[in-house]
C-alpha cells in the first residue's frame, strides 16, 4: 500500500509506470497489424526481457544496500530493454520512448529517503555552534549531501539507519544540506565543482577538530565516487570502537 501512495504521489515514479504502462497500450494496439511472425517474434523478446530482468532484480537484491539504489538501477535495465523491444515494433517507437525517458530524467528527480533515524538536520551555523560550545556529545559524524545529487539520492538511507544503529551519548548524527547552503562547502574542505562528485562526503568531529573523512582529499581523481554502505562506514569510523568506549563510560 505504501509503494501504491509513492508511485502515485511521486511525479518520478508516476512517470515511470505511465511511461512503462503505455507500451502495452501500443503492444495491444500493434497486435492487429503486425505480421504474425514479428508478433511471435516479439512475444519471444518479451519473455527474455522479463526473465533477464528477473535475474538481475534477484542478483541487485543481494548486493545493494538500500532500496533507493536497487530502483534506480532496476529502472535503469527496465528502460534499456523496453526500447529494444519497441525497437522490434518500429524503430520510431524505440525512438518516441527515448525522448519520453530523457524528459523523465530532465523534469523529474528520484525522491530522497525521507526519515532521519536519530540524526538531526542542521544548517553551517548549528553545526559550527555544536562544535564550538561541546555541550552535546563528544563525537559528531555528519554527512554532507546535496539532495540534487543522485549519488546522494541512492545513499540517502544508510545514513539514517546507521544513526539507529550507533547513536550514543558521546556519538552524534547530522546531516547538512550543502545543495542548501553551498557557500559552507569550502569552509569543510568539500569541492561542489561539476556534478557535485565530492558528495556525499562523512566527516567525523571529535569536538571542535576534524579526525577523519570519507571519502578522503584527492578521491575525485578515480572514475567514480566510492560505494557507500553502512558496514564500510562503520568500519571507516570505527563506530564499533566508538560504542563500547561509550559503554564502559558509563
Amino acid at each position: 500500500m505504501e509503494a501504491m501512495k509513492q508511485v502515485v504521489s511521486e511525479t518520478y515514479y508516476l512517470s515511470h509506470f505511465m511511461a512503462f504502462f503505455s507500451y502495452f497500450v501500443v503492444r495491444s494496439s500493434a497486435a492487429a497489424v503486425l505480421s504474425p511472425h514479428i508478433i511471435h517474434h516479439l512475444f519471444y523478446r518479451e519473455i527474455q526481457a522479463v526473465l533477464a530482468l528477473s535475474l538481475l532484480a534477484a542478483i541487485k537484491i543481494t548486493r545493494e544496500e538500500t532500496w533507493e539504489e536497487l530502483i534506480d538501477n532496476m529502472l535503469f535495465y527496465a528502460k534499456l530493454l523496453l526500447v529494444a523491444i519497441a525497437s522490434i515494433m518500429d524503430y520510431h517507437l524505440a525512438l518516441w520512448f527515448l525522448v519520453v525517458f530523457l524528459v523523465i530524467y530532465i523534469l523529474t528527480q528520484q525522491p530522497v529517503f525521507q526519515k532521519l533515524g536519530i540524526s538531526n538536520k542542521l544548517t553551517p551555523l548549528q553545526l559550527e555552534a555544536l562544535l564550538t560550545e561541546g555541550k552535546t556529545s563528544r563525537y559528531w559524524l555528519v554527512e554532507f549531501r546535496a539532495q540534487c545529487s543522485s549519488t546522494c539520492i541512492r545513499a540517502s538511507r544508510i545514513f539514517p539507519e546507521l544513526s539507529i544503529a550507533y547513536s550514543n551519548k558521546n556519538v552524534s548524527f547530522g546531516i547538512v544540506d550543502l545543495g542548501l547552503f553551498p557557500n559552507a562547502a569550502e569552509k569543510f574542505g568539500i569541492s561542489l565543482g561539476g556534478s557535485m562528485g565530492q558528495l556525499p562526503t562523512y566527516i567525523l568531529f571529535e569536538n571542535n577538530a576534524e579526525i577523519n573523512r570519507f571519502p578522503a582529499f584527492g578521491f575525485e581523481e578515480k572514475f567514480s565516487h566510492p560505494h557507500i554502505t553502512k558496514k564500510l562506514l562503520a568500519h571507516h569510523f570505527q563506530l564499533d570502537r566508538l560504542r563500547i568506549e561509550s559503554v564502559h563510560g558509563d
